[in-house]
């Protein structure tokens, strides 16, 4: 089933199916399927809240059905957690570079939209926080016990959602005082247009840039194979 973006059962079988030696090819899938759930609406707080939510309620459901048990539990919803903090690390970085695009144009963090478009990037890590412990509502006391724990870490550590949005936070904070300074700040209807579409925006943002990795990663493996050949001539000599 369709939900939100995210194919549930296809994220469900890999985990009711995962082996212990599986969780980096786990962690990756789950980012994977975030990051594409994400890029195909707009990139609110809510439509994130639902996909996070959609995910971890998949993952719920198969890690309870994986015939592991419950000595794994733990191991394949920290995978889980790992693969939705991998992809809501990058929409903070979209969120970062959109605003920064309409600082750049004169737009200043006190508009309303933007101020807005601030508080939900700090508040990312705790939409993670949250969805986490929706998964673990009804889920069965062990199931329940194993989120609690995961979720306990996750706390404790800190995400990398969490320190991107306060590194993403102070730049742009530093970026706008530089403005004011500079007088470059700009009237409200200098931007306005990009300021209704700020959402639509940072989903366009966020698509260049999982685009541009993808390129990247082709890029890499074909310089890989280009060299292969050449250094097998070289052995031969």
């Amino acid at each position: 089933m369709i939900k939100h973006g995210i194919d549930q059962d296809a994220l469900i079988t890999q985990f009711s199916e995962a082996t212990a030696k599986q969780g980096e090819a786990l962690r990756k899938a789950v980012t994977e399927a975030t990051l594409k759930a994400l890029q195909g609406r707009e990139l609110t707080l809510a439509h994130i809240k639902q996909v996070l939510q959609t995910v971890a309620k998949a993952a719920s459901t198969g890690a309870a059905n994986n015939p592991l048990g419950a000595v794994d539990t733990e191991a394949l919803l920290g995978k889980a957690v790992a693969g939705m903090d991998g992809a809501l690390e990058k929409a903070v970085q979209a969120n970062r570079r959109a605003l920064q695009q309409m600082l750049d144009q004169g737009a200043s963090l006190r508009e309303t939209q933007l101020k807005k478009a601030l508080a939900d990037t700090e508040k990312m890590e705790d939409a993670l926080f949250s969805s986490l412990r929706k998964a673990a509502e009804g889920a069965g006391t062990q199931l329940e016990r194993s989120w609690g724990e995961v979720l306990k870490a996750a706390q404790s550590k800190g995400t990398f959602t969490g320190a991107q949005a306060t590194a993403s936070v102070e730049q742009l904070m530093d970026g706008a005082r530089q403005n004011l300074r500079d007088g470059r700040a700009l009237g409200l209807r200098a931007s306005q247009a990009m300021l209704d579409s700020y959402a639509t925006l940072v989903s366009g943002v966020l698509i260049g840039m999982s685009d541009a990795l993808q390129r990247g990663a082709a890029s890499a493996t074909e310089a890989v194979a280009a060299k292969a050949p050449a250094a097998a001539r070289s052995r031969k000599k």
